[in-house]
């Protein structure tokens, strides 16, 4: 029997220095819309949320370099995402930006919390500065040489080779990613989370996480072991303020914007509980006793609430480690205990979801060099549900993957047309001119080839299911498509089209009704990669109203009166639910169009010519 969870799908804020790629989408967007949208077809209670993350050097340093304000740069690119976002069919309740003034009243309740438990605590430290500019240079913006394993492109932050926690001033020969200059170091004050006073409460909650991808949490333990304290302040005028006598008017030094995107999961569930009228309504996704077995949770067995964070590797120290820092420390936990704020006790997360990177042609993407494709020009050129096809059935699930044209050339001819495509258009095409309408079983019943297929279709509600709640998408995506084929392959074998007798027709009508009921199963079990194509089977089986329900832009106000912004969100309490559903014998169908289009080959070479190098 399924319980219902309180389920939030807590998804990694894009930057708002520039358009986002498909490389970025493979890892934040389209694995967490797929989970999303089956636990809402389950039955679970979603809550996804996420926006644009706008603080930091980058944005300020993009800005100059456009002529701009650091906020009409985050105005620019935070519609660009939202819109692109939005026209992949990326499921937000609440799609924000880190610009609000409820995000910097949460950031800063949380600052003070922390601060008053003793986990945020003064220190005198050597800062990087742009020699050119005189602003800080961000960790993440400085390179040079670990000091630990002697990689030549470790950041400033951590090194990806070894993965240990590195200060900017540690590297051997660092220079600024900006501009290649060596950076100056200078004495100046901030404030650090003071990390090795919860390194105890992140281990022993490490050790009861159950079902996490291996790398992930191979990767998290292994940093327990080298905890250093953090800056979470920065000499910077963009950002949000620090929330203390003697630093609130200072112009000079922000939350440094690590501390304060991650925050934004918090913040975003604050908001959208404000905007639908029930300010506590957040309250049930984060103050609700964590279960001790998350997989179990997340396919149905138990209630709760539940946190899945979706990501790049590259952010999985900033969710597996520092997050839950922060939420531990707040919540009155770690070496100093103390009392949790006004937010209460809050949930540390069920599970960090990380994909590994998407490569291009063999190359990083690269805006710099031209090997890449954004969001919205794939959109301008080819269908949404093609590239989240190709991300769920071939993309960096848990392993790096590489992108190529003729790659995906293959999967939409081969497998989106000739497979799904094709079964579609057949079944619906051959029922409706013989017969113009659903048609019912004959009199001689079902055969045992027609139990067995429609076997196959009722037995992958639990298989796919279980495997999206385990965050295995491309094993799922992998037996939906088996069902498409056993049902091709049925067609086949059972030639209705050389039925065409009276005698036969009643044979016939039976065929195309177990082929019918197989699109619809197979359809809702593509529907949470797939939605709109989705939408058009349903349509195409003759069904009204939403079956894979989409986001919308809406523009609001700002809660506390700033300025107004496009936000990303949705009614999705409509819809399909995950079960089989028997077909409504008579039910009229027209002859259908396309669901998919077929590529020509020759966009091969269009495309690889638009490249760089």
């Amino acid at each position: 029997m399924l319980v219902m969870s309180h389920v939030l799908a807590a998804v990694a804020w894009p930057y708002a220095n520039g358009p986002r790629h498909i490389g970025h989408v493979s890892g934040f967007g389209v694995p967490s819309d797929v989970f999303a949208r089956y636990m809402r077809m389950a039955g679970h209670d979603v809550l996804m949320v996420s926006g644009t993350d706008e603080h930091g050097t980058p944005i300020q340093v993009q800005a100059d370099a456009e002529g701009l304000t650091a906020r009409e740069l985050a105005d620019r690119y935070n519609r660009v995402i939202v819109e692109d976002l939005c026209g992949l069919g990326l499921s937000y309740d609440l799609f924000t930006r880190t610009t609000t003034r409820n995000h910097y009243a949460v950031v800063q309740e949380m600052f003070e919390g922390l601060y008053r438990n003793g986990y945020i605590v003064p220190k005198t430290a050597m800062g990087a500065i742009s020699p050119s500019t005189g602003r800080t240079l961000p960790d993440r913006y400085i390179e040079g040489t670990c000091p630990i394993c002697g990689y030549d492109s470790a950041r400033g932050d951590q090194c990806d080779n070894c993965g240990n926690q590195l200060d900017p001033i540690d590297l051997i020969n660092p220079r600024s990613k900006i501009n290649g200059e060596t950076p100056e170091f200078v004495e100046t004050e901030h404030f650090f989370l003071d990390l090795p006073a919860l390194a105890d409460v992140l281990r022993q909650w490490l050790d009861t996480r159950q079902g996490w991808r291996p790398n992930v949490l191979r990767f998290s333990r292994n940093l327990l072991d080298d905890l250093h304290p953090r800056a979470i302040t920065r000499d910077l005028e963009w950002g949000v303020p620090i929330p203390l006598d003697g630093w609130r008017e200072r112009t000079d030094k922000r939350i440094y914007v690590w501390f304060d995107a991650v925050i934004g999961y918090l913040s975003a569930s604050i908001e959208w509980a404000r905007r639908t009228g029930d300010p506590e309504a957040w309250r049930k996704y984060w103050h609700s006793k964590d279960g001790a077995d998350a997989a179990a949770s997340a396919s149905g067995a138990g209630g709760g609430a539940r946190t899945y964070h979706f990501m790049g590797k590259d952010n999985i120290v900033f969710h597996s480690i520092i997050w839950p820092a922060l939420l531990a420390g707040y919540s009155g936990e770690g070496r100093r205990d103390g009392e949790p704020g006004q937010l209460g006790r809050l949930n540390l997360p069920t599970e960090v979801v990380s994909s590994e990177f998407l490569t291009m042609e063999g190359r990083k993407f690269s805006s710099s060099r031209r090997v890449v494709i954004y969001v919205r020009d794939f959109l301008e050129r080819y269908d949404a549900d093609a590239l989240r096809y190709f991300i769920a059935v071939a993309g960096p699930e848990t392993n790096d993957t590489d992108f190529t044209w003729a790659e995906f050339l293959r999967r939409n001819n081969d497998e989106l047309v000739a497979g799904w495509g094709n079964l579609v258009n057949r079944s619906v095409s051959m029922a409706a001119k013989n017969f113009g309408a659903i048609p019912p079983v004959g009199p001689d019943g079902l055969t045992e080839a027609d139990e067995a297929l429609l076997a196959v279709a009722r037995a992958g509600f639990a298989t796919v299911g279980d495997l999206i709640a385990h965050h295995r998408q491309k094993q799922a995506i992998g037996e939906a498509m088996k069902v498409v084929a056993e049902a091709n392959k049925y067609l086949s074998e059972q030639t209705p089209w050389k039925l065409k007798g009276e005698a036969d027709k009643p044979r016939m009508g039976t065929i195309l009704h177990v082929a019918l009921q197989v699109v619809s199963d197979a359809n809702t079990l593509l529907t949470p990669f797939l939605p709109h194509s989705a939408q058009k089977v349903h349509e195409l089986l003759g069904g009204t109203g939403v079956h894979a329900p989409m986001p919308v832009i809406e523009e609001v106000a700002d809660l506390d009166g700033g300025p107004g912004y496009p936000v990303l969100t949705g009614d999705y309490t409509q819809g399909a639910r995950w079960e089989s559903v028997p077909i409504e014998v008579g039910r009229p169908l027209a002859a259908p169009k396309p669901v998919f289009r077929k590529l020509d080959p020759s966009i091969v070479n269009e495309e690889l010519a638009r490249l760089g190098g």
